[in-house]
């Protein structure tokens, strides 16, 4: 895949994780970025350093936020005149047993799906009224939507929601904005770690890793590739959901 010079992307959550590893994906090639963070403020400014001062810069907003969203949309204008990409990458969750139906409240649900599907939606309305021919926007889901399996049911329902979202949205910015979500499972990552616990974070790595067909979890630099791929290369592709689950819903290999 060739580098792409010029462009501009904006990716949301952009400070830890996945959204970090994305930001610098698209530095490396040539991108310019904005780097989106709500509260990791330090790490997002650390993730615009790697990226290059003249090519990426950090900027807070809360993507529940409407108001935020078209700011954030109108920061990356104002700096380069274009945006060409959006990575709907933040997210919220609470770790519940999912047997433990009395944990929740209408709340729960509320404060999940204002990031994880609202803020998607606003966030990808705020970018669409500045994106050209052959934009792109690539929401980031879960497998769990698939399995039923997760940190809560308030999360896996919020990205079952979001995959609807990407396919309505497929079609309601075609044919000039192309819309795909891609589907992790297990990802190695601090966000996992300290919702679970270290013991808790370790055991279920380790019941992943002896559950799919490749024998690993993801890690963050796999699912930016994959995210990479929806933006630069799969340009017929879209309102598609793209699984990354190591095998997951196929199996071990006997």
């Amino acid at each position: 895949m060739t580098a792409v010079q010029g462009r501009v992307a904006i990716v949301t959550g952009g400070g830890t994780g996945v959204g970090a590893a994305t930001s610098k994906w698209f530095a490396a090639r040539g991108w310019k970025v904005l780097v989106n963070y709500s509260r990791s403020q330090a790490e997002a400014d650390a993730v615009a350093r790697d990226c290059g001062e003249d090519r990426a810069f950090a900027f807070k907003g809360d993507v529940a936020s409407d108001a935020d969203c078209v700011a954030m949309a109108d920061a990356a204008m104002k700096r380069w005149g274009r945006i060409d990409a959006l990575v709907n990458n933040a997210g919220r969750t609470q770790f519940v047993q999912l047997t433990d139906l009395d944990a929740l409240k209408a709340e729960d649900f509320h404060r999940i799906y204002d990031v994880n599907v609202i803020g998607a939606f606003q966030m990808a309305r705020a970018a669409a009224r500045h994106m050209g021919e052959g934009s792109a926007i690539v929401n980031v889901s879960s497998i769990s939507t698939a399995t039923g399996q997760g940190s809560s049911i308030p999360y896996v329902s919020s990205k079952g929601a979001l995959n609807a979202l990407t396919v309505t949205l497929a079609r309601a910015l075609s044919p000039k904005v192309r819309v795909n979500a891609v589907l992790p499972g297990f990802i190695e990552s601090r966000w996992l770690r300290e919702g679970y616990g270290d013991a808790t974070y370790e055991k279920a790595k380790a019941n992943y890793v002896n559950s799919v067909a490749l024998g690993r979890v993801c890690t963050p630099q796999e699912i930016a590739d994959a995210i990479g791929f929806l933006i630069e290369g799969a340009t017929l592709t879209t309102g598609q959901l793209l699984t990354l689950d190591a095998g997951l819903v196929m199996g071990r290999r006997r």
